[in-house]
């Protein structure tokens, strides 16, 4: 890898957590009633708000969701992808873990807890949105927040930018044909042309602006590149902050008729982050991966790309469904349960390589 690589990526986790990330729990809270507040006080302007539409595309949305996830997708590194033959088996945990287990997963854990244990506690007709809403969690492994939750785990630097580069490239042609299948066997419509068109407008289209102004930039050299990074990832949080404002202003009375929504929609995220880090930690240490890239890998499977999620909930389903809340759950509880995974696999670093010798 590079050393422009390599810096950009200590300095993008480096500092543990910048100010918008560390206090990024508060901020959706703080979020979440600024939003409900301004849906009951003022229910048209959200109304017109979602009303800007361009082939089923909310134009303020659409906008606020390419500024998120420019930013993150510039740090990738496609060409470290010739990397991944020195990572094997950690490379192969991360792809058998996000593509072949984490969707399914989720997909099983939701319809266990939507449409079973929970489902009397639920509005009835919002059950399928709110699983439409697990399944895109489930599918969107993290893409950005993974550097952050490597550094500070200590992870391998050059194994966290290429395993993301590897899962982006992966997730351009699998993500859609995943959660159109999972979709199907839940018996929910799959509005492929949608779909493929969330798919274009929020993975294509980014990754390639992204990587095309990040070459420009390196052609300029890596202080250039570095200051612009440095300058811009902060309107990545941000712009995520008003789209859960709009969000929520479109979901506020039914958050307040039913507060107990958001509580159930947490339980079967946290367990299925809780299970996709002990398996992939689980399965690092049964190959003998060294620890400081059993990190990253785990990390990047527990975690999820809730901007995607967000973003294709709200254009299949709408601001309003249950989809786009589901998906906003999984943003509120990111942060600290990942803080407290990062705490874990350092702790248990000793008993890991045991494992290893």
């Amino acid at each position: 890898m590079t050393n422009a690589c390599d810096t950009t990526l200590k300095q993008s986790a480096g500092a543990p957590l910048g100010f918008f990330e560390r206090y990024l729990t508060l901020w959706v809270f703080l979020c979440i009633a600024a939003g409900t507040a301004l849906g009951l006080v003022a229910p048209q302007a959200a109304q017109a708000v979602g009303a800007m539409e361009i082939a089923q595309v909310n134009i303020p949305v659409g906008v606020l969701i390419w500024v998120m996830i420019i930013p993150m997708l510039m740090k990738i590194d496609f060409g470290s992808l010739h990397e991944v033959r020195g990572q094997k088996a950690g490379i192969g945990v991360t792809l058998f873990v996000n593509w072949v287990v984490k969707p399914f997963s989720m997909a099983l854990i939701g319809w266990l807890f939507i449409k079973i244990l929970f489902a009397d506690w639920l509005p009835a007709d919002q059950l399928d949105s709110y699983m439409a809403g697990l399944i895109l969690l489930g599918a969107a492994p993290c893409t950005a927040m993974v550097f952050v939750w490597s550094n500070l785990c200590n992870g391998n630097a050059n194994f966290t930018i290429s395993q993301v580069a590897l899962n982006d490239l992966v997730m351009v042609f699998a993500f859609a044909p995943i959660v159109a299948l999972l979709l199907g066997v839940s018996s929910i419509p799959v509005p492929w042309d949608t779909l493929l068109l969330s798919v274009v407008m929020y993975i294509v289209i980014p990754l390639a602006i992204a990587q095309a102004v990040r070459a420009h930039l390196l052609k300029r050299g890596k202080p250039t590149f570095e200051a612009a990074l440095a300058k811009i990832s902060p309107f990545s949080i941000i712009a995520l902050l008003a789209t859960l404002v709009l969000l929520f202003s479109f979901q506020g009375q039914a958050i307040v008729e039913q507060p107990l929504v958001i509580g159930i929609l947490a339980m079967p995220i946290l367990l299925q982050t809780l299970l996709i880090a002990a398996l992939g930690y689980w399965l690092n240490r049964s190959l003998k991966v060294s620890h400081d890239v059993a990190g990253p890998s785990t990390m990047i499977g527990a975690s999820n790309f809730f901007e995607l999620a967000v973003a294709v909930a709200i254009v299949l389903y709408g601001f309003d469904s249950g989809a786009a809340l589901a998906t906003v759950v999984g943003v509120l509880i990111e942060v600290p349960v990942m803080l407290w995974l990062v705490r874990m696999v350092n702790n248990s670093r000793n008993w890991y390589e045991r494992a290893l010798h």
